[in-house]
């Protein structure tokens, strides 16, 4: 029977890569239905909302979405697409794997790391946010509760349990922000205690840094606040050769929401230049989360031997080829 997916095809490059992510899971074998909603700039010019109700919709009806990268207009009066989207169906989690391919020409050879991010609470969740009237200050509020921390942390050690790691490192700031990052760190290690199986760790985000460049093998699994989630996330990718090679997942109780995490590069889209990879890699992540691991095997095998055989690779990866010709020879693996 056909699983039915909402598919965003996003702004800029969006459409180009989410066209040449789905030739792939077809000649996978995936026998998806694809609903396609719109979202970001796309949306506004012909609804005049970025974010329409039918797209909500869709996303509601269907188990999984996959989404191209969206663009929200800078300027007042307009809200995040991605934290609306997060808030709205709870997506809690934020899980973004890196993971080292020969033949990006990367810093690093063996990387292997997931950071899960709280995605609903701390400084994005746009609580208290105000300017003075002269502009001279402002102010914003972070808020994190304990059900929050306690859901986010138990994520990491149930993913780090169901795929075979061996460590969780809880990241946080408990020694300067004592009450929020406190309490966040109290609640990992209250529930690390229910998963003796698993090693864990806990560690100062700035530490975190220094030794995610010195030495970022020691990490596995990591788990962490909303801001500092996006922050490390980013300088996770850049161990493995940069945001194109960076997939990420957005997952509630209900519903899921995989993409690509980079920007939509409005200067290269319709140019048969994009990167595919990261939402080719997202889509292997929905493959896994639909309990399709075959395909996503498959999948992940022919991305693998495309970019260390340098066969029609992008510019990005060292190659003279385009979206087209990439898509291609992973197609001609399948």
């Amino acid at each position: 029977m056909s699983t039915t997916i909402t598919v965003i095809p996003g702004d800029g490059i969006g459409p180009d890569i989410v066209d040449a992510t789905l030739k792939v899971l077809d000649h996978a074998g995936c026998d998806f239905t694809y609903e396609f909603a719109d979202a970001g700039l796309a949306a506004l010019e012909t609804t005049g909302e970025l974010l329409p109700q039918t797209t909500l919709d869709a996303i509601a009806r269907n188990r999984a979405t996959l989404k191209g990268p969206l663009t929200t207009p800078v300027g007042e009066g307009f809200t995040s697409i991605n934290v609306s989207l997060r808030k709205q169906f709870n997506l809690y989690a934020n899980v973004r794997p890196v993971l080292s391919f020969k033949g990006t020409k990367a810093r690093y050879e063996d990387i292997d790391i997931i950071t899960i991010r709280e995605n609903t609470e701390g400084m994005y969740s746009g609580l208290g946010q105000r300017v003075s009237e002269d502009g001279s200050e402002a102010e914003a509020i972070s808020r994190i509760t304990r059900l929050g921390s306690e859901r986010i942390v138990r994520f990491a050690f149930e993913l780090a349990r169901r795929e075979g790691r061996k460590k969780v490192t809880a990241v946080h700031k408990a020694n300067i922000l004592k009450s929020t990052s406190g309490l966040f760190l109290k609640t990992a290690r209250a529930v690390a205690a229910d998963y003796p199986d698993i090693q864990f760790d806990e560690m100062i985000v700035d530490a975190v840094c220094m030794k995610l460049v010195m030495n970022p093998e020691q990490f596995d699994v990591i788990v962490t606040t909303n801001l500092f989630g996006d922050i490390l996330s980013d300088l996770c990718a850049g161990l493995v050769g940069g945001l194109g090679m960076a997939p990420g997942a957005n997952i509630g109780e209900s519903s899921a929401i995989f993409e690509a995490v980079h920007g939509s590069a409005p200067d290269i889209a319709g140019q048969n230049l994009a990167n595919p990879t990261a939402l080719l890699l997202g889509a292997i992540q929905m493959l896994e989360y639909l309990e399709m691991p075959e395909q996503a095997k498959r999948i992940r095998a022919a991305i693998v031997d495309v970019i260390a055989s340098g066969d029609r690779t992008t510019r990005d990866l060292g190659g003279q080829h385009g979206t087209t010709d990439f898509t291609q020879a992973i197609i001609d693996r399948l």
